[in-house]
Protein backbone atom coordinates (compact mmCIF):
# COMPACT_ATOMS: atom_id res chain seq x y z
CA UNK A 1 0.00 0.00 0.00
CA UNK A 2 2.96 2.36 -0.45
CA UNK A 3 2.56 2.49 -4.37
CA UNK A 4 2.68 5.96 -5.41
CA UNK A 5 -1.23 5.53 -6.58
CA UNK A 6 -1.74 5.14 -2.84
CA UNK A 7 0.22 8.17 -1.96
CA UNK A 8 -1.85 10.25 -3.99
CA UNK A 9 -4.82 8.82 -2.98
CA UNK A 10 -4.05 10.01 0.60
CA UNK A 11 -3.58 13.49 -0.54
CA UNK A 12 -6.69 12.91 -2.09
CA UNK A 13 -8.53 12.09 0.97
CA UNK A 14 -7.11 14.77 2.79
CA UNK A 15 -7.71 17.79 0.72
CA UNK A 16 -10.71 16.70 0.53
CA UNK A 17 -11.48 16.30 4.16
CA UNK A 18 -10.03 19.99 4.30
CA UNK A 19 -12.92 20.72 1.70
CA UNK A 20 -15.01 19.08 4.29
CA UNK A 21 -14.36 20.15 7.44
CA UNK A 22 -14.10 23.88 6.04
CA UNK A 23 -17.78 23.23 4.42
CA UNK A 24 -19.18 22.24 7.33
CA UNK A 25 -17.55 21.41 9.96
CA UNK A 26 -15.61 18.57 11.89
CA UNK A 27 -18.88 17.46 13.57
CA UNK A 28 -20.94 17.68 10.46
CA UNK A 29 -18.52 16.09 8.18
CA UNK A 30 -18.51 12.38 7.39
CA UNK A 31 -16.32 9.86 6.43
CA UNK A 32 -18.53 8.76 3.51
CA UNK A 33 -19.03 12.87 2.07
CA UNK A 34 -14.95 13.15 2.06
CA UNK A 35 -14.25 9.49 0.37
CA UNK A 36 -17.17 10.38 -2.34
CA UNK A 37 -15.02 13.98 -2.73
CA UNK A 38 -12.00 11.79 -2.97
CA UNK A 39 -13.29 9.08 -5.01
CA UNK A 40 -12.27 6.40 -3.24
CA UNK A 41 -13.89 4.02 -0.29
CA UNK A 42 -14.34 4.66 2.92
CA UNK A 43 -12.49 1.60 4.06
CA UNK A 44 -9.48 2.76 2.27
CA UNK A 45 -10.49 6.39 4.16
CA UNK A 46 -9.95 4.43 7.56
CA UNK A 47 -6.92 2.22 6.45
CA UNK A 48 -4.84 5.55 5.88
CA UNK A 49 -6.07 7.68 8.77
CA UNK A 50 -8.33 5.22 11.43
CA UNK A 51 -10.69 7.74 12.21
CA UNK A 52 -11.95 11.33 11.50
CA UNK A 53 -9.50 12.89 14.52
CA UNK A 54 -6.73 11.09 12.90
CA UNK A 55 -7.74 12.35 9.68
CA UNK A 56 -8.10 16.37 10.95
CA UNK A 57 -4.96 15.84 12.55
CA UNK A 58 -3.24 14.99 8.94
CA UNK A 59 -4.68 18.11 7.68
CA UNK A 60 -3.38 20.50 10.66
CA UNK A 61 0.09 18.89 10.11
CA UNK A 62 -0.37 19.02 6.30
CA UNK A 63 -0.99 23.05 6.78
CA UNK A 64 1.70 23.47 9.27
CA UNK A 65 4.07 21.82 6.86
CA UNK A 66 3.07 24.60 4.40
CA UNK A 67 3.43 27.23 6.69
CA UNK A 68 6.96 25.93 7.24
CA UNK A 69 8.08 25.98 4.18
CA UNK A 70 6.39 29.83 3.10
CA UNK A 71 8.98 30.34 6.62
CA UNK A 72 12.02 28.59 4.82
CA UNK A 73 11.24 30.78 1.57
CA UNK A 74 11.26 34.01 3.55
CA UNK A 75 14.70 33.13 5.06
CA UNK A 76 16.17 32.70 2.18
CA UNK A 77 14.91 35.51 0.42
CA UNK A 78 15.29 38.99 3.16
CA UNK A 79 17.53 41.19 0.71
CA UNK A 80 16.33 41.51 -2.37
CA UNK A 81 17.27 44.05 -5.32
CA UNK A 82 15.05 46.84 -5.60
CA UNK A 83 11.75 46.05 -7.50
CA UNK A 84 13.02 41.89 -7.65
CA UNK A 85 11.39 40.89 -4.34
CA UNK A 86 8.89 38.75 -3.75
CA UNK A 87 5.31 39.59 -1.96
CA UNK A 88 5.67 36.80 0.82
CA UNK A 89 2.05 37.78 2.00
CA UNK A 90 0.53 37.33 -1.13
CA UNK A 91 2.95 33.97 -1.44
CA UNK A 92 1.50 32.86 1.94
CA UNK A 93 -2.31 33.94 0.80
CA UNK A 94 -2.01 32.03 -2.77
CA UNK A 95 -0.49 28.63 -0.50
CA UNK A 96 -3.45 28.71 2.08
CA UNK A 97 -6.13 29.83 0.11
CA UNK A 98 -7.85 26.57 -0.59
CA UNK A 99 -7.66 26.32 3.00
CA UNK A 100 -9.01 29.33 3.95
CA UNK A 101 -12.41 28.05 4.68
CA UNK A 102 -11.15 25.13 6.56
CA UNK A 103 -8.70 27.42 8.52
CA UNK A 104 -11.42 29.84 9.91
CA UNK A 105 -14.12 27.36 10.82
CA UNK A 106 -11.13 25.25 12.73
CA UNK A 107 -9.79 28.66 14.61
CA UNK A 108 -13.09 29.52 15.18
CA UNK A 109 -14.06 26.00 16.77
CA UNK A 110 -10.88 26.15 19.03
CA UNK A 111 -9.12 23.18 16.92
CA UNK A 112 -5.93 23.67 14.51
CA UNK A 113 -3.54 23.09 17.19
CA UNK A 114 -0.28 22.37 15.12
CA UNK A 115 -1.11 25.07 12.63
CA UNK A 116 -1.26 27.36 15.50
CA UNK A 117 2.02 26.35 17.45
CA UNK A 118 3.95 26.15 14.36
CA UNK A 119 2.96 29.52 13.35
CA UNK A 120 3.67 30.69 17.21
CA UNK A 121 7.06 28.23 16.89
CA UNK A 122 8.29 30.14 14.11
CA UNK A 123 6.86 33.95 15.38
CA UNK A 124 9.10 32.67 18.35
CA UNK A 125 12.70 32.29 16.18
CA UNK A 126 11.85 35.68 14.15
CA UNK A 127 11.59 37.03 17.75
CA UNK A 128 14.45 35.87 18.64
CA UNK A 129 16.50 37.09 16.35
CA UNK A 130 14.82 40.82 16.53
CA UNK A 131 15.36 40.60 20.72
CA UNK A 132 19.25 40.60 19.88
CA UNK A 133 18.92 44.20 18.11
CA UNK A 134 17.03 45.43 21.08
CA UNK A 135 18.24 48.07 23.52
CA UNK A 136 16.23 46.99 25.84
CA UNK A 137 15.27 42.89 27.45
CA UNK A 138 11.78 41.92 27.13
CA UNK A 139 9.52 42.38 30.05
CA UNK A 140 7.45 39.16 29.01
CA UNK A 141 8.45 35.61 27.71
CA UNK A 142 8.93 35.06 24.19
CA UNK A 143 6.50 32.70 24.34
CA UNK A 144 3.74 34.56 25.22
CA UNK A 145 4.79 37.37 22.67
CA UNK A 146 5.17 34.88 19.99
CA UNK A 147 1.13 33.70 20.83
CA UNK A 148 -0.40 37.28 20.49
CA UNK A 149 1.46 37.98 17.33
CA UNK A 150 0.19 34.58 16.21
CA UNK A 151 -3.10 35.52 17.30
CA UNK A 152 -2.89 38.95 15.71
CA UNK A 153 -1.95 37.20 12.25
CA UNK A 154 -4.69 34.99 12.01
CA UNK A 155 -7.14 37.35 12.69
CA UNK A 156 -6.98 38.65 8.94
CA UNK A 157 -8.08 35.28 7.95
CA UNK A 158 -11.05 35.00 10.56
CA UNK A 159 -12.44 38.46 10.00
CA UNK A 160 -11.49 39.22 6.13
CA UNK A 161 -14.88 40.88 5.87
CA UNK A 162 -13.91 43.47 8.52
CA UNK A 163 -10.65 43.58 7.50
CA UNK A 164 -11.51 43.97 3.43
CA UNK A 165 -14.21 46.47 4.29
CA UNK A 166 -11.99 49.01 6.16
CA UNK A 167 -9.06 48.75 3.52
CA UNK A 168 -11.56 49.51 0.23
CA UNK A 169 -10.27 46.27 -1.68
CA UNK A 170 -11.01 42.83 -1.13
CA UNK A 171 -7.74 41.81 1.48
CA UNK A 172 -7.90 38.15 -0.79
CA UNK A 173 -6.78 39.67 -4.32
CA UNK A 174 -3.80 40.84 -5.93
CA UNK A 175 -4.23 44.72 -4.65
CA UNK A 176 -5.28 43.54 -1.53
CA UNK A 177 -2.32 41.84 -0.89
CA UNK A 178 0.30 44.19 -1.69
CA UNK A 179 -1.68 46.57 0.56
CA UNK A 180 -1.66 44.32 3.32
CA UNK A 181 2.36 43.52 2.89
CA UNK A 182 2.80 47.66 2.62
CA UNK A 183 0.45 47.94 6.32
CA UNK A 184 2.78 45.54 7.89
CA UNK A 185 5.86 46.60 7.02
CA UNK A 186 4.97 50.22 7.97
CA UNK A 187 3.54 48.44 11.40
CA UNK A 188 6.13 46.32 12.13
CA UNK A 189 9.00 48.92 11.10
CA UNK A 190 7.42 51.97 13.33
CA UNK A 191 6.64 51.53 17.16
CA UNK A 192 3.65 52.88 18.34
CA UNK A 193 4.86 54.02 21.40
CA UNK A 194 8.03 54.40 22.75
CA UNK A 195 10.27 52.29 25.60
CA UNK A 196 9.92 54.51 28.09
CA UNK A 197 6.18 55.29 27.28
CA UNK A 198 5.49 51.75 27.66
CA UNK A 199 7.95 51.46 30.74
CA UNK A 200 5.38 54.37 32.18
CA UNK A 201 2.48 52.19 31.58
CA UNK A 202 3.48 49.28 32.54
CA UNK A 203 4.32 50.58 35.99
CA UNK A 204 0.89 52.40 35.63
CA UNK A 205 -0.33 48.11 35.77
CA UNK A 206 -2.50 47.15 38.82
CA UNK A 207 0.07 44.99 41.19
CA UNK A 208 -2.40 42.27 40.58
CA UNK A 209 -5.05 41.89 37.88
CA UNK A 210 -8.59 42.88 39.75
CA UNK A 211 -10.98 39.67 39.75
CA UNK A 212 -13.99 40.04 37.52
CA UNK A 213 -17.22 40.33 39.43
Amino acid sequence: MDSREDLTARARIRDAALRHFGEHGFDRATIRGIAATAEVSSGLVRHHFGSKEALRDACDAHLARVVSEINDRVRTDLDPAPGEGVNYVAVSMAALGPYRDYIRRALVEGRAEQLFDKIAELSADWLAESDRKRPDRPVVSRQARATVTTAMALAVTVLHEHVSRGLGVDVFSPDGEDLLARVLLDLYSHPMISPDEAAALRAGLPRKPRKRQ
